[in-house]
């Protein structure tokens, strides 16, 4: 797939199309029709509940790019804006995700980012660029499960090719919960997807809820067939996965980084120990993770705390409620009483990203359990713009 990145290639039976609001079947000369060309509808306001059909295309073929843009508005209601993928005429999703989520951004809340595959330019125009191939057909919906309207605008870029090679894979991505997590339960990024079929990465997202120093210690675990009580691939932390280290600030890279963070007075990329939010991605495109039959990844609460000289009352309180993990407490004097790493609970997400060979079903999305505890902290600013949206909308 990755010769069209090369700008002298030439294919003439390649047919690049494109499908909007205009032309969602992506047909040839039908672009841009309404009110003669000049402008006509390139959006729609979405009411609560609506469901809309984005593109409806036969292959086969791949999309290429997607691009969506709707108007600020609150955690919750961003959140709450869904984007399912439906392959070859099955009738229940291969995606099924929040909107934010799948271009890389959890917790509903927008934050300018540039990786390899996704990008929110400005921090509002929102931009897919990772191939989406299929064989007889592929339908793309968008659906607004917030209770409020929204105006959306989109472009779907994609390209009919007479045939796909045979190791061209599906795209799956589904979105998991658990807020709280279960102390000492790793939560589970991805599962239940048979291969062969190969990881692509993830989006992640941390609402910080325990009171401990660092939340970042636990380790990422990829289990591939067969792989019981321990993984073949198992990280080293939370930022060293991203590709960061000593704590994970705002910062953004090809393959991994952290656009969103979260955090009182935090408007620089430098970290504080407990942020409220934190989202990041990890993109396996250089270092891919294959898998024959069966895929789980998973990651860690584990975190880490310290303790001074005069504190044994503060250390025996947390000792009742957090178990100590890996080698246990380190007592090295000098003012330290004890230092260590601490199983813990938070709130955690994911979207996880998974090529598989045949088209299969995820989890749909449940709406009330991914906008629950996501509103909009004092400490954060509107964006400008949310003033005008009523004016857009038509409301007087």
């Amino acid at each position: 797939m990755n010769y069209v990145l090369d700008p002298s290639y030439i294919d003439p039976a390649m047919d690049s199309r494109s499908a909007t609001f205009e032309n969602p079947t992506g047909g040839r000369g039908m672009g841009g029709t309404a009110h003669g060309g000049r402008k006509g509808a390139p959006s729609r306001i979405l009411n609560p509940g609506e469901r809309v059909v984005l593109a409806d295309l036969e292959g086969p073929g791949t999309i290429r790019h997607i691009w969506m843009a709707f108007p600020p508005a609150t955690p919750e209601l961003l959140r709450a804006l869904t984007f399912e993928v439906f392959y070859d005429g099955a009738a229940l999703p291969s995606v099924s995700v929040p909107a934010l989520d799948f271009f890389g951004l959890p917790h509903g809340r927008p934050a300018e980012h540039y990786s390899a595959l996704f990008s929110t330019n400005e921090g509002h125009g929102f931009n897919a660029f990772v191939p989406m191939p299929f064989r007889r057909a592929v339908r793309v919906e968008f659906i607004n499960a917030s209770p409020q309207p929204t105006v959306l605008y989109y472009e779907i870029d994609f390209t009919l090719e007479p045939s796909l090679p045979d190791h061209a894979g599906y795209l799956h991505a589904a979105f998991r919960r658990e807020n709280p997590t279960v102390q000492r339960r790793d939560f589970v990024i991805a599962e239940g997807l048979r291969g062969p079929g190969r990881f692509l990465g993830c989006v992640v997202g941390v609402r910080v809820i325990d009171d401990g120093m660092w939340y970042g210690e636990g380790e990422v675990k990829i289990y591939r067939d067969g792989d019981r009580a321990f993984p073949t691939i198992c990280g080293t932390g939370l930022e060293d996965y991203v590709g960061s280290g000593w704590g994970l600030g705002r910062h953004q890279g090809p393959f991994g980084g952290a656009p969103l963070y979260v955090a009182p007075g935090n408007d620089g990329p430098g970290p504080t120990p407990n942020p409220n939010y934190v989202g990041f991605y990890r993109w396996h495109l250089a270092d891919p993770v294959m898998f024959q039959r069966e895929l789980r990844v998973t990651i860690q609460q584990i975190g880490a705390i310290m303790f001074l000289a005069g504190q044994e009352a503060q250390l025996a309180a947390y000792e009742a409620n957090h178990p100590v993990a890996g080698a246990g407490w380190v007592r090295p004097g000098s003012g330290i009483l004890a230092w260590g790493i601490v199983e813990r609970i938070d709130d955690y997400c994911a979207t996880a990203f998974v090529y598989c060979r045949d088209p299969q079903p995820v989890p749909r999305l449940d709406v009330a359990a991914a906008t629950r505890d996501i509103s909009r902290l004092g400490f954060e600013k509107p964006d400008p713009l949310e003033p005008l949206i009523p004016l857009l909308l038509g409301f007087p």
